[in-house]
């Protein structure tokens, strides 16, 4: 599956989609060119848990994230080497990341 980038407008407007039923601080923000995320849970086996389930759909897209964990906070970055930019391949990553939260 071939990543096709997003042009500026397009990614202005996926990102007001996902974000507009999201609360402020739980929302999608570009830092650094990438697409940025923090998730927050009530404990280390529900952040674990979340990564496992992430890293399932990611294998199958063949797209995979940058994202770091402590305890029960998940760091996530998103772009697409490939296009060498934010393309619908993270998109598809964030949609399915919000429904497993």
């Amino acid at each position: 599956m071939a990543a096709v980038k997003l042009t500026s407008e397009q990614l202005e407007q996926e990102l007001t989609d996902i974000n507009a039923s999201l609360e402020a601080e739980k929302q999608w923000q570009i830092v650094d060119g990438k697409l940025h995320k923090e998730f927050v849970f009530k404990n280390f086996i529900q952040a674990f848990g979340f990564m496992t389930q992430v890293a399932i759909h990611a294998e199958k897209l063949i797209h995979h994230p940058e994202w770091s964990n402590v305890w029960n906070k998940v760091v996530i970055d998103l772009v697409t080497h490939d296009v060498d930019g934010i393309s619908d391949l993270d998109i598809k990553m964030i949609k399915r990341m919000e429904k497993l939260v």
